[in-house]
């Protein structure tokens, strides 16, 4: 049979697409008359293909159940169907579950049961075409093949007769009358799988008159579907098992799509767009797929990196024809030279994006430039809040207007024609262009704004963008090794600053998987101390000190907050607040179904003690870079040196911030190290003061960590001081000149972790066992420091052999994510991620010395 969902209603389709789409879902049908058309002999009652099918697919898929709940005894109803394992059965209305007989009966129903089944043996006897079915709870007489006159006579009979018994329940259906000694409800049934499988919507699909009293337990987003005629509770209705088939297998498809993200690009592929506030991402094809708003760390408005289409997205592109031919694909994307405005070409098609520069703090304008001499085609589909806020599309002289959502909103296209649409929930605009070479369509989606009204001219707008880039990249003394692709990773650097704040973000994403379909996703949209001082170090060594200023500043005023500068977390919102509380987004299927979607971070409640080092270190470099150290730098430094004398003999969570119990870890004790050794020969150095405590107590920490951190069997220095497993961050026992890079046991450590960490161009953080589920890819950062220590140690062709493999693993237009699959080859994590970019910087700098 040929299965076409454009056979089904277009309401119907819609619901199922929106059903489609919720974090757990229950699929449950009846048997005959469902699965199976009915026929004249029950016994024949065979499923069609297709449905079967469909049902074991979605059984197959995360996050979904499937069931059968038929009146049949289960039994027979497994026998009969021969439904894969997977399908949960449910037989005899209810009373039977396929996990076991539910109800254990009592002597006294045991015992009708018994007379049940005498009684009616006398009714049916002499009765042709009328048959019973015993079941474990009930008898079912069957009157499906018995004349008319004969089955009224038997069915009223039983009505009369035993129905009418104490602790008899009846239920009838389309030529049945059941008998049961227990409670059954196809009802009953369905509530009990739901609250098994924690479903969060259900659908039921039935033709008996049994089959109402299911359908009457569902609610919200359920979804209800009657087969054939008859006054029923469904919302919906077809006209066979043919179209049932159709309906699961639409939902399967719906459901793989949203779950497994199939048409997710690879992550290197994406494009930041930044001004000094916030950042966009685009796919390859200009698909506006991630911006949040009011800030970075807000949420999403357009969320289609993670949900797919459905949770938003403003994409351009060539007009397909007749609507079946495809897009061509781009040629290309670029960035255009020393600035965050991004090309997409095709042959006859240009589109040209940017971030406003300008603007209020609360705004968020998105400018998009459409120029060519062909006909293109944009959809605009807004999801504020991840999606879960409905939207409406109110079309005005000037534009769309963006309705239903807390913050205003609105698309200024004077003169487009748009066709709104809507899916049930959420309406969408498309508008077809025909463009003219010499006069380009201009987009701009202001957020934060409900005015409509031209401002300044996209020419002037667009010159401001550029220029606040190149202006500064001029600052800039780039290193000759990759020369191009260092300004890119400083532009990417500075696109993850805050203007207002000083605060750094670490990533402009959440949930970019670690492994694809895994559960490792987290939230990297807020300032880490470490990454953030080390992000502003980088930017400091090329020439760009402002951001460092900003970023002390930012901590400063943290601090302020804080009862002493013991008590600072590992990381805070943009704005030096604390996180809320971490949380997932149930809505969203994931990257290519890399659940859950997580925003906020539990590391905010950890004890991080490596913290500190980065920023003392960075302080230093920002007073070499300047010749001075600012009355404000040098009380966070005492701060810092102050926080380490009180806590760095205890155990912490570490760099890698492993949800475990804490650990002596040999990177957190020489951070500490950094602190003091930093904080003494930064006194020395602009006339400062020490404290006395400072040195003594910098050199007991040296001696401790090469007592407990080396490990004498491994030959190196181990992850923490009560274990021998290896971890890259060790490295910088050498790194940080805590010992001579020209010691043996610096030497032996490198040699331990290349052969135990390093696969091929990569580098991965440990092996050992986090506490955590699955697998992740090797980190860019870890194999910058491998470089670094290959060059300490006079290993330089190995050193600019990885270097050139880092490099070659960056995206088109030049950006890294954290991590990298050197078996998928392809790039993991979060999008584009400060780490990486500052490694690749630091090691194109110390290559090029």
């Amino acid at each position: 049979m040929a299965l076409t969902a454009e056979a089904l209603p277009a309401e119907l389709r819609r619901e199922i697409v929106q059903l489609a789409r919720t974090p757990r879902l229950l699929v449950a049908c009846d048997y005959d008359g469902t699965l199976a058309p009915i026929v004249a002999d029950p016994t024949q009652a065979k499923p069609l293909p297709e449905s079967v099918h469909a049902l074991r697919s979605l059984a197959a898929l995360p996050a979904t159940t499937t069931a059968v709940i038929s009146g049949r005894a289960l039994r027979d109803l497994a026998t009969l169907s021969r439904l894969p394992a997977e399908v949960y059965l449910v037989g005899s209305h209810g009373s039977e579950f396929d996990v076991g007989f539910v109800h254990e009966l009592q002597p006294e129903a045991t015992q009708l049961r018994t007379e049940l089944q005498i009684g009616l043996q006398d009714i049916v006897r002499g009765k042709p075409g009328v048959t019973l079915e015993a079941k474990p709870a009930s008898v079912a007489v069957h009157v499906r093949r018995a004349d008319p006159e004969v089955a009224s006579e038997v069915l009223e009979t039983v009505r009369s007769g035993p129905a009418q018994w104490d602790g008899v329940s009846v239920t009838e259906g389309k030529e049945v009358i059941e008998l049961s000694v227990v409670q059954t409800d196809k009802g009953n049934a369905l509530d009990a799988l739901r609250h098994q499988v924690g479903a969060t919507a259900a659908v039921f699909l039935g033709d008996d008159v049994t089959d109402e009293k299911a359908f009457a337990r569902l609610h919200g987003p359920d979804l209800g579907i009657k087969i054939g005629d008859g006054d029923t509770l469904g919302r919906f209705r077809v006209d066979d098992a043919a179209d049932v088939a159709t309906v699961l297998a639409f939902l399967m498809e719906e459901r793989r799509t949203w779950l497994y993200g199939e048409q997710a690009p690879p992550i290197e592929r994406l494009t930041m767009l930044s001004n000094e506030r916030t950042v966009a991402l685009l796919t390859p094809d200009a698909r506006l797929t991630w911006m949040c708003h009011p800030g970075p760390d807000s949420a999403a408005v357009f969320a289609d990196l993670l949900g797919g289409p459905g949770a938003g997205h403003f994409s351009i592109r060539p007009h397909g024809g007749n609507g079946t031919q495809r897009s061509p694909l781009p040629l290309g994307q670029r960035y255009v030279p020393n600035t965050m405005t991004v090309e997409t070409r095709w042959s006859r098609l240009l589109v040209t994006d940017y971030l406003a520069h300008g603007t209020d703090s609360h705004r968020t304008d998105l400018v998009r430039v459409i120029s060519g001499g062909t006909t293109a085609e944009v959809e605009f589909a807004p999801r504020p809040e991840f999606g879960q806020v409905p939207v409406r599309l109110t079309a005005e002289a000037g534009g769309l207007r963006v309705q239903g959502t807390s913050e205003p909103m609105v698309l200024h296209s004077p003169g487009v024609q748009w066709e709104i649409t809507s899916d049930g929930m959420h309406e969408s605009a498309r508008a077809v262009l025909e463009l003219s070479e010499d006069t380009p369509v201009v987009l701009e989606l202001r957020c934060g704004s409900d005015d409509l009204a031209p401002t300044r001219s996209e020419l002037e707008r667009r010159d401001e963008a550029d220029r606040y880039w190149s202006d500064w990249m001029k600052t800039l003394s780039l290193p000759e090794v990759e020369r191009d692709l260092v300004a890119r990773s400083a532009l990417t650097l500075r696109g993850l600053c805050n203007t207002d704040t000083g605060g750094i973000m670490a990533a402009a994403t959440t949930s970019l998987p670690e492994e694809i379909g895994g559960v490792r996703n987290w939230d990297y949209r807020y300032c880490w101390l470490r990454d953030g001082a080390m992000t502003a170090q980088a930017l400091v060594t090329l020439g760009s000190t402002g951001e460092a200023e900003a970023f002390l500043d930012w901590l400063h005023r943290v601090l302020e907050a804080l009862p002493g500068p013991e008590r600072l977390h590992p990381l805070y919102t943009l704005q030096g607040t604390g996180l809320g509380p971490e949380a997932v987004i149930d809505s969203l299927p994931g990257y290519a179904g890399s659940r859950p979607v997580r925003v906020g971070n539990l590391a905010d409640q950890q004890v991080q003690l490596d913290v500190f080092g980065p920023v003392v270190e960075l302080v230093a470099h920002l007073a070499q870079a300047t010749g001075r150290i600012r009355d404000v730098d040098w009380e966070l430094v005492t701060a810092m040196a102050t926080a380490v004398s009180q806590r760095w003999f205890e155990p912490d969570h570490g760099i890698w911030e492993e949800r475990d119990v804490p650990r002596h870890h040999v990177y957190s004790k020489v951070m500490c190290w950094v602190t003091l050794d930093r904080a003494v020969k930064l006194a020395a150095a602009y006339g400062r003061e020490a404290d006395p405590s400072w040195e003594p107590l910098r050199d007991q920490i040296a001696q401790d960590v090469v007592k407990n951190g080396w490990h004498p069997d491994v030959q190196a220095f181990t992850t923490a001081y009560e274990g021998s497993d290896l971890d890259a961050a060790s490295l910088h026992v050498g790194l940080s000149g805590l010992i001579d890079p020209a010691d043996e046991r610096f030497q032996a450590t490198v040699t331990a972790i290349e052969a135990e960490l390093r696969s091929g161009s990569t580098v991965y953080r440990y092996r050992r066992d986090d506490g955590l589920p699955g697998d992740e890819g090797g980190f860019h950062l870890c194999a910058a420091w491998l470089i670094e220590a290959y060059l300490l140690i006079g290993r330089r062709t190995e050193a600019e052999e990885l270097f050139q493999q880092i490099v070659d693993t960056a995206g088109p237009t030049g950006l890294l994510s954290e991590e990298y699959d050197p078996i998928a080859e392809r790039s993991l994590g979060n999008h584009p991620q400060a780490y990486s970019h500052l490694g690749l910087i630091r090691c194109a700098q110390l290559l090029s010395a």
